[in-house]
């Protein structure tokens, strides 16, 4: 069991792995903590998000949609292998599951993998005080590809967390293992995933086969989304309008149904943050 890594604290942490961050908003205070308590840690969750396309998947994670609100996970790891960071704190990730994985993983006294579950989402215990939440970029249907980038990043995300904590690989594992109810990470091999983990624990931070350790960049302390961020933010929200056309509801290949009033409130926000950009620009000027 573990103390929450502050926000600050993961952040060192992730880059010194040499995991390419991307901060988003207010992440560092976006989370469901009025919900329950975040802690003590006992471990990570791999997940994948059943969408495609990265802007529009940072945003349902972010903010969630109807029947979930978000955080819906503390980062999302994109194809690219850039990792989004959307939340910090209590996240709704995890759900429910069963104890005994709860018990094996704190101990760290699993073989291979942990017994497979018993319990899911409606009648487990609350992972989402025990877990950090990793959704992964994927369509979750055994065939979308995971790109080498993408799952480096995993590997090296979970490799700074335990690093951080002091915790061996057995403290990483897939949502399926800890719910009954539960598919993802589909087409990770989570065994090998531990492996890799743990090969990476064995070197320093950083550590790339044949390559010299990088240097981590320091994490900056007032992160904010970029002009530029949110003109693909709303680009991607107006696709996802266009998809939807005239039906009431949203029926996207590959993306989470949403109805058009959801992609019209974060145009809408956009706009705002651009008008705000460009006033702060004339004053500039």
């Amino acid at each position: 069991m573990a103390t929450p890594l502050s926000a600050t604290a993961v952040l060192t942490a992730l880059l010194a792995e040499g995991v390419r961050v991307v901060e988003v908003g207010n992440w560092r205070t976006h989370n469901r903590n009025q919900k329950g308590p975040w802690g003590p840690l006992n471990g990570s969750i791999v997940h994948h998000t059943v969408t495609k396309g990265t802007a529009s998947t940072v945003a349902m994670v972010r903010d969630g949609y109807a029947d979930l609100p978000g955080p819906l996970c503390h980062g999302m790891i994109a194809k690219d292998g850039r990792v989004h960071m959307v939340g910090w704190g209590r996240t709704n990730h995890a759900g429910g599951g069963d104890p005994k994985v709860l018990d094996q993983v704190t101990a760290e006294s699993y073989g291979t993998r942990p017994t497979p579950p018993t319990r899911g989402n409606s009648n487990g215990v609350d992972g989402n005080r025990h877990f950090y939440g990793w959704e992964c970029q994927n369509l979750g249907d055994g065939k979308d590809p995971w790109p080498a980038a993408q799952y480096d990043a995993i590997v090296r995300v979970q490799a700074a967390l335990c690093r951080a904590h002091g915790w061996s690989a057995k403290s990483v594992i897939g949502h399926r293992e800890w719910s009954s109810d539960k598919v993802d990470p589909r087409g990770i091999d989570m065994s090998q995933l531990r492996a890799d983990v743990a090969e990476r624990l064995k070197h320093p931070a950083g550590w790339s086969p044949g390559k010299t350790t990088p240097t981590p960049t320091p994490p900056k302390e007032t992160p904010v989304s970029t002009t530029d961020d949110r003109v693909k933010a709303l680009h991607s929200n107006l696709l996802a309008i266009g998809e939807i056309g005239t039906t009431a509801k949203g029926t996207q290949s590959g993306r989470v149904e949403h109805g058009a009033g959801y992609y019209l409130a974060h145009i809408l926000d956009e706009v705002r943050a651009l008008r705000a950009d460009v006033a702060t620009l004339k004053k500039e000027a």
